[in-house]
């Protein structure tokens, strides 16, 4: 669990740290907890929704970021299960933004052959957000050569493992599997993101330091990246400092590497 570095590269210019990147060791799926919107808001005394709508922005630039980079996949968790458990007037509001952003930028999306996806239990959401996420996922239903961009609404890890097992379940009863043949690749196949790659990189923004009920099947093998930068403040600069952070570490999924002697 590392936080990105900083005092070896401050000193670089943004195009400088993009030179230092290797486009052979770029991860290919990026997952992202969008922390601090909240806290943003207070330190500069303004509403807790003026820091959801600027970190909207964060989306926005790391969304056209991946593109420019060749990154394949992007996940970002926006409302978790237990976000319901906040002010109606708050649900409410980023309700109402989710509503904004997919209204405002579905023709972007479309321009840049941008893919939308949405992960969790989606029917908790109010029908009019329903309607646009719906909407924009059908539009660039056949968008995928480029990019994914995956929203998680509603979420929780433990849930998507309790759905996974439930159309398991109903598949055995219905004798279209049989329980000796379930392994880890058809476990993966009842999952919310399937069929996309586990994430390579994880990174959370506003210094805390855990997953949050995040993606729990699928961070298994994923390198976690933490940075005390708060989510409205996370640009570009940021972005490049954690994939220069990812780039560094070795990836070994088990196994030794072969230039270590035994």
């Amino acid at each position: 669990m590392a936080q990105t570095p900083s005092s070896n590269l401050d000193h670089l210019s943004e195009s400088e740290l993009t030179a230092k990147l290797e486009p052979d060791l770029l991860p290919k799926h990026v997952a992202v907890i969008m922390d601090g919107n909240g806290r943003w808001a207070e330190l500069r005394g303004l509403p807790r929704i003026a820091g959801h709508r600027e970190g909207i922005n964060s989306v926005r630039e790391m969304t056209t970021q991946c593109l420019e980079l060749g990154i394949q996949a992007l996940t970002i968790y926006a409302f978790s299960q237990e976000n319901w458990n906040r002010p109606t007037q708050e649900i409410s509001a980023l309700m109402g933004l989710l509503e904004h952003y997919l209204s405002t930028e579905r023709a972007s999306l479309i321009e840049q052959r941008v893919r939308f996806r949405t992960i969790g239990r989606l029917e908790l959401l109010p029908q009019s957000a329903q309607h646009w996420v719906r909407t924009t996922e059908k539009e660039t239903a056949h968008l995928d050569n480029k990019m994914v961009l995956t929203v998680a609404l509603s979420y929780g890890g433990r849930a998507e493992i309790v759905d996974a097992v439930r159309g398991l379940l109903n598949d055995a009863r219905a004798g279209t599997i049989q329980p000796d043949h379930v392994d880890e690749a058809m476990i993966q196949q009842y999952l919310y993101t399937h069929p996309l790659p586990d994430p390579d990189l994880l990174i959370r923004t506003s210094g805390e330091t855990r997953i949050s009920n995040f993606l729990l099947w699928q961070l298994a093998y994923t390198e976690l990246c933490f940075t005390p930068t708060l989510w409205p403040d996370f640009r570009r600069r940021e972005f490049l400092l954690a994939l220069l952070e990812y780039q560094k570490r070795e990836r070994r999924f088990g196994r030794i590497l072969s230039t270590v002697s035994s």
